[in-house]
């Protein structure tokens, strides 16, 4: 569940530049979980961990196929 609630906290941040400024200040994960809580998003470490992960594969895999077109 809190895995739809990142990708909405994500959404809004990138379209409000107020949630931009509520979060300026957050240097760590922990941080950023507490302000979104605060804010009314429920995520968690693991779904910014998932996230983290993900971006990473897709990462991979696109290095991947530019090396193959090589």
């Amino acid at each position: 569940m809190s895995w739809s609630e990142l990708e909405r906290f994500v959404d809004d941040v990138e379209a409000g530049s107020a949630l931009q400024r509520a979060l300026k200040h957050c240097r760590s994960r922990k941080e950023l979980i507490l302000a979104a809580r605060r804010l009314g998003y429920r995520i968690t470490r693991i779904d910014l961990q998932r996230a983290w992960q993900e971006e990473q594969r897709e990462q991979e895999q696109k290095l991947s196929a530019v090396q193959k077109c090589r």
